[in-house]
């Protein structure tokens, strides 16, 4: 009995003399640096999942932000009241005759309603389609200069350069073939032209850009028609078009 204490004693005695490695309890040191990459590990995975739940709502909200061209469309986007517009590139545009270009998705529309209006006897002239940014820089800054007028009275009637409809292809000027003397003017509003603009001018997707008391206060233009009759043209005026909606501007 004697000799197994004594065998017994011993091996508890040389317990440290066991190797490390063959030891079955692990360090504690061990077991918290496992709790915390598990800790970490959990973490990530939460954080994906929710990140990926609420995309959709952060895509919307994010989505009201910004115009198509990615530019800010808040409040600070606008200029003199004027919202943002890109430039179309050349290959988008085609020639109704020399010198004057629209959007290639505009032509049919456009013909069709002043076929439409001649045969109801009223004769649609189209003034201005497309103009590129540079040009519009000459309209602004010479006739502002011409007329003695500051920038912020001037952009009632004229845009800024690069915030001009007229550089999307899509915008137009109409006036009527048997009152020339009403172009560019607000008593274009007097002519058959106008007033058949009014009843029919929806049914080929066209739309009044800026009438009395508009949201923007860009003075009233019953000359400048706007075309959206196409998902990109929607885009482009879809912050304009919101605003007027809303009864506001972005904020």
């Amino acid at each position: 009995m004697k000799f197994v204490n004594r065998a017994k004693e011993a091996r508890i005695e040389n317990t440290d003399e066991i190797p490390f490695a063959h030891r079955k309890i692990r360090p504690r040191n061990f077991i918290s640096a496992t709790r915390i990459y598990l800790t970490i590990f959990l973490f990530i995975i939460s954080s994906s999942a929710i990140f990926l739940f609420l995309s959709p709502f952060f895509s919307q909200f994010s989505s009201k932000l910004t115009t198509i061209d990615g530019s800010n469309s808040s409040k600070d986007a606008l200029l003199l009241g004027h919202f943002p517009y890109p430039e179309v590139s050349d290959e988008y545009l085609i020639d109704l005759y020399p010198g004057f270009k629209v959007h290639k998705d505009t032509l049919s529309a456009l013909l069709k309603m002043r076929s439409a209006a001649a045969k109801d006897g009223v004769y649609l002239v189209f003034l201005s389609g497309f103009r590129s940014v540079d040009l519009q820089r000459e309209i602004f800054y010479e006739n502002k200069s011409i007329r003695n007028q500051i920038a912020i009275e001037r952009a009632k009637v004229s845009a800024p350069p690069g915030y001009s409809e007229h550089a999307t292809g899509f915008a137009v000027d109409i006036g009527d073939r048997d009152m020339r003397k009403t172009d560019f003017e607000t008593s274009f509003e007097s002519t058959p032209a106008f007033r058949w603009l009014l009843k029919n001018a929806a049914k080929y997707h066209f739309v009044l850009s800026f009438p009395k008391d508009n949201i923007q206060k860009v003075s009233y233009e019953p000359w400048h028609w706007r075309f959206e009759g196409t998902v990109e043209a929607l885009r482009q005026f879809e912050a304009a078009n919101r605003s007027a909606i809303d009864k506001e501007l972005p904020k």
